[in-house]
């Protein structure tokens, strides 16, 4: 090997190496949780009751890292402690059977004081949306209502999640696609299984047949997300009235909450 490539092959691998450095130490650096966000993920965050000691630690550590990198943000409205902590359980519950992953979609959470319009208006006459994950100039960006997301760890037994809903969404869109089958996730030999439960759980939607919400049947993206609140907020109550699709969601995230 030539000298000058000798020392561009050096100079590489100690670049490789620096960048290892940094980030392995800036993760480390991460702020560890305080005893009173514990406290309040013990009162307000189901999920997190259900985990054992050791997977509690590593539920800490998610939000811890997901809070680092994510910026959260409230318009017109001020953000509590309790409010980050729900924004960062609602990304950590989906992907919980991912050690190490986050969303590289993701720059920033904003939160509204009320629903909104498809213009990201809380002030307009029609406005009756609590989520959205943002495109064209909000792009990077998820919107939450503030007061839809407080109820929806308020009152698990409802059903509905709007954060995991939108964190859903975000999965499903991280391989370009919103459709309903999150590539990232999903293993290859399940996506055409999936795809047929999905179309027979929409059908059952459909025909009044299902306690699943009938927004879920708007199409696949939000069967998707619909399906998933149900499966992370009342999981026992899911595997009793859907078996099979209780089933295969485990298989899809890794978990059975």
């Amino acid at each position: 090997m030539s000298t000058p490539a000798l020392i561009l092959t050096l100079l590489l691998l100690a670049f490789l190496f620096w960048l290892g450095w940094y980030w392995f130490f800036r993760r480390r650096r991460v702020r560890p949780l305080t005893k009173e966000q514990e406290a309040l993920l013990e009162r307000q965050v189901d999920f997190y009751r259900r985990l054992s000691a050791e997977d509690k630690k590593r539920f800490e550590q998610s939000i811890s890292h997901f809070l680092e990198d994510v910026a959260i943000t409230g318009v017109e409205t001020e953000v509590t402690a309790a409010d980050r902590l729900l924004v960062a359980a609602s990304a950590v519950i989906p992907l919980f059977g991912f050690p190490g992953w986050s969303y590289r979609n993701l720059n920033e959470v904003l939160l509204y004081p009320d629903t909104f319009d498809e213009e990201y208006q809380v002030k307009a006459a029609q406005r009756n949306i609590i989520g959205m994950v943002g495109s064209g100039a909000m792009n990077r960006m998820m919107i939450l209502s503030q007061p839809a997301l407080r109820e929806s760890f308020s009152h698990p037994e409802r059903r509905h999640n709007v954060g995991i809903h939108e964190f859903i969404h975000l999965l499903d869109k991280a391989d370009g696609s919103t459709d309903g089958i999150p590539e990232v996730l999903i293993p290859h030999e399940y996506v055409v299984p999936w795809l047929r439960m999905m179309h027979h759980e929409i059908k059952e939607i459909k025909d009044d047949d299902s306690d699943i919400n009938p927004y879920g049947a708007t199409n696949e993206a939000e069967f998707l997300s619909v399906a998933a609140e149900y499966f992370f907020s009342q999981p026992g109550k899911f595997e009793r009235k859907h078996p099979e699709l209780y089933e295969m969601m485990s298989k899809i995230f890794r978990q059975e909450p």
